[in-house]
């Protein structure tokens, strides 16, 4: 059985994949760009770049035709390899780079790529395109997402960039306007009565969508107009467990239908990457307060005293910045950890703190369980 690798190491090596790729300079239009979607038929594919190979017979400079065509059989092989495109797709980088001293090397990259591909491309360039790619780079995180009145409610999915629809129910509660003979309290009574078993159903509605992933849910963003979406919360109709998942403050937006959940989205983006900063800066001070610490401190950093700490199984909680360059490095780490029971966090470079991690540690940090002198 495949061993799970872990999201955040996914995103690692993603990235520095891409880093790598985006290195690459050819000379003329050596380089070539493949993007393959869902659904694409491979055979059509294959039937296209054949094409291409007949075309690149006529480029008149004979060292470029011979890399060109080269290139294409080597992609043609290894688009051959699939019977079908994967889930998200597949994307291909394959070309000789020029290396110095009119020398070139021939490089070749293979894709699945974390979120789904929309696009179906192929280019030649002196560079591969990477566009489409670029935007995946952040880990596709999974919030639960809730637009409720009294009227209707919506929940759905945010993972990544891409928002998911999962319910949508309207209310049946009665307008408030309109009744005639009824009198005004007994009126009301019926509307408020009618309103709490709505925001019942929307809590078991909620449990069923939500409680089993709960694990994997960083939060749940709750939105609506008015003042319904406040007492929903604060009258705890959600599950105690999901309660605790709400991201605080509640957004204003104007509509509980699909468009409501985007706007809920665009509207809470700032505080979405304001709350992992915050996190990420938590963990650095953390750090700080143990290392200043004169006797026994819980931390240790720089990757000579971390591995020995790591492997001795005195790591807690290993800090790996983003900018750390070693592929190989990290993904030993995420393995010691696995073997010995740490958590790993990976520290973004967008804040002080995270440069700090880089300048001052080396990229590299440790929170221990013990106090451990490494003899290094």
């Amino acid at each position: 059985m495949e061993e799970k690798k872990d999201p955040q190491l996914m995103r690692y090596t993603f990235r520095r994949t891409l880093e790598e790729i985006a290195e690459c300079e050819g000379r003329g239009t050596e380089l070539i760009t493949l993007y393959v979607p869902e659904g694409r038929s491979i055979p059509d594919v294959v039937n296209y770049l054949k094409n291409e190979y007949a075309q690149a017979s006529n480029i008149k400079s004979r060292v470029t035709r011979n890399n060109v065509m080269g290139t294409l059989e080597s992609l043609m092989n290894k688009v051959r390899q699939f019977k079908q495109p994967p889930p998200h797709g597949v994307a291909f980088f394959v070309g000789a780079k020029a290396i110095g001293a009119d020398k070139t090397k021939d490089v070749s990259y293979v894709i699945e790529p974390p979120e789904p591909l929309n696009t179906y491309m192929y280019r030649c360039d002196s560079h591969f395109i990477l566009d489409p790619l670029l935007s995946m780079i952040h880990e596709p995180e999974l919030w639960g997402l809730i637009v409720i009145d009294r009227k209707e409610v919506t929940m759905g999915w945010l993972r990544g960039k891409a928002i998911q629809v999962l319910r949508n129910k309207e209310s049946q509660v009665p307008s408030k306007h309109g009744m005639g003979g009824q009198s005004a309290h007994r009126f009301e009574r019926l509307i408020e009565h009618a309103a709490h078993d709505f925001f019942v159903r929307c809590g078991d509605m909620a449990t069923e969508l939500f409680l089993p992933h709960k694990d994997d849910i960083k939060g749940i963003l709750v939105g609506g107009p008015g003042a319904t979406k406040d007492f929903f919360i604060k009258e705890n109709f959600l599950q105690y467990e999901l309660q605790k998942k709400v991201v605080e403050p509640l957004f204003d937006v104007g509509y509980t239908n699909e468009y409501g959940l985007r706007e809920l989205v665009t509207k809470a983006s700032n505080t979405l990457h304001g709350l992992e900063i915050t996190e990420e800066k938590k963990l650095i001070q953390r750090l700080l307060t143990e290392v200043k610490k004169s006797n026994n401190p819980l931390a240790t950093y720089g990757e000579g005293p971390t591995v020995k700490a790591l492997d001795a199984g005195a790591v807690e909680l290993l800090l790996v910045s983003e900018g750390l360059k070693n592929k190989d490095l990290v993904e030993s780490l995420f393995k010691g950890a696995s073997e010995h029971g740490a958590t790993v966090r990976m520290i973004s470079t967008e804040s002080e703190e995270g440069e700090m991690l880089v300048k001052a540690f080396g990229g590299l940090a440790a929170i221990l369980r013990y106090p451990f002198q490494s003899m290094v």
